[in-house]
């Protein structure tokens, strides 16, 4: 049996919720049985086969020690597979107690099992409160990989964050791509987006993404190069913020008012045909594409399109591939030239699409993920 721990669930917006109902799902389909222990307000959908626990409070003491108690209801050893992002465990981002929590089951004989979206906080260039919460981080790092049988890293270059909080033990840093939690979307739902919006045979530029502080100032900069343009597409903005973002842009740059549509939050199949109705999705990243991208595996999966950015967490396959477009960040002209030769190239687009979607079933497709989590030795590091 494998338990889930997720500081998000839904009806909760996060990608962490959204990833945490695909991989239980996959697991359940492929014969495990799954239990998922997640924070109060959250709930499970009934037509899953797997059982919902809202136990996990707001992950204070008293929490954990309830939590502790269901657990401890399951035969032992217990399989404790941790979604891993350091600020959503409450307590201001420094949760040490949840890390000394997850410490004391692995010594009582649990097996602990990370799965690291992000690592800690950086250092440089913050604020003094930055700087205490990621000197918080890197202790509950230690703690955790203390803790754990084994590390599942969203992306490759999380490996040389955390090999030094390994003091030496022997913890395995296994690289487990995030997958879209998207399926394959309707035909006619699809023609009826493309329909509602007006769009014809006419180009559609789409944006998928949560629209936050370091991500809007780059999207904003090259939608405007691409709406100033002569025959400029029309945009759609998907995701929840898309509407806040929307009126913010307009608010700057009315005259774009009836080029741009925002959707907000939609239900998955809802927003699997959003992007599959788009010709072409744009997607600036302020650390580059790399395989923690949940926006961006989403239009892989569905063989859109995408031109996006290349930054310091950028793995190498993304060029060794040709399976998306990539430009420098902050490049907003640059990307802004590649987005409109692409509209104006169908064949290009074409051959983009196919490259990305066979570069998601190789790589990041969900059953990636299934095989490694069920082929894992489950024995403790040395």
């Amino acid at each position: 049996m494998i338990h889930i721990l997720t500081p998000e669930y839904l009806p909760q917006l996060g990608g962490v919720a959204d990833y945490t109902r695909a991989i239980a799902r996959a697991l359940t389909r492929a014969g495990e049985q799954v239990q998922v222990w997640s924070p109060q307000g959250t709930s499970g959908d009934p037509s899953d086969s797997f059982v919902v626990h809202p136990d996990a409070g707001e992950f204070s003491a008293s929490d954990l020690a309830h939590l502790g108690a269901q657990l401890d209801a399951f035969p032992g050893p217990r399989r404790l597979l941790v979604q891993w992002v350091p600020h959503a465990y409450r307590y201001r981002a420094m949760n040490l107690g949840f890390c000394w929590w997850l410490l004391a089951r692995a010594r009582r004989g649990d097996i602990v099992e990370l799965i690291v979206h992000e690592p800690y906080l950086e250092m440089l260039g913050g604020s003094w409160k930055q700087t205490a919460a990621a000197s918080v981080h890197r202790l509950m790092t230690v703690v955790l990989l203390r803790a754990a049988t084994r590390v599942w890293m969203s992306i490759p270059a999380w490996e040389h964050k955390l090999k030094p909080y390994c003091l030496g033990r022997a913890v395995p840093l296994v690289w487990l791509p995030v997958p879209s939690s998207l399926g394959e979307p309707d035909a006619a739902q699809v023609r009826q987006v493309r329909e509602k919006l007006g769009v014809g045979s006419g180009p559609l530029l789409g944006h998928l993404g949560t629209y936050g502080s370091l991500m809007a100032p780059l999207l904003s900069d090259v939608l405007l190069e691409i709406l100033s343009k002569k025959g400029a597409p029309k945009v759609l903005l998907a995701g929840a913020g898309s509407q806040s973002f929307r009126a913010q842009f307009l608010a700057k740059y009315p005259l774009f008012g009836s080029s741009m549509v925002a959707t907000g939050p939609l239900a998955e199949d809802e927003l699997a045909a959003h992007v599959a109705a788009c010709d072409l999705l744009v997607q600036p990243y302020p650390d580059g594409i790399s395989s923690r991208r949940t926006t961006a595996m989403a239009a892989l999966s569905l063989g859109v399109p995408i031109v996006t950015t290349k930054g310091h967490l950028t793995e190498p396959l993304w060029a060794l591939s040709g399976s998306v477009t990539l430009t420098r960040v902050g490049d907003a002209a640059g990307m802004a030239r590649e987005v409109i030769a692409l509209l104006e190239g169908p064949e290009g687009r074409r051959q983009l699409g196919v490259a990305g979607r066979e570069l998601y079933r190789r790589t990041f497709d969900i059953s990636h993920t299934v095989a490694a989590l069920t082929s894992a030795p489950k024995r403790a590091a040395a």
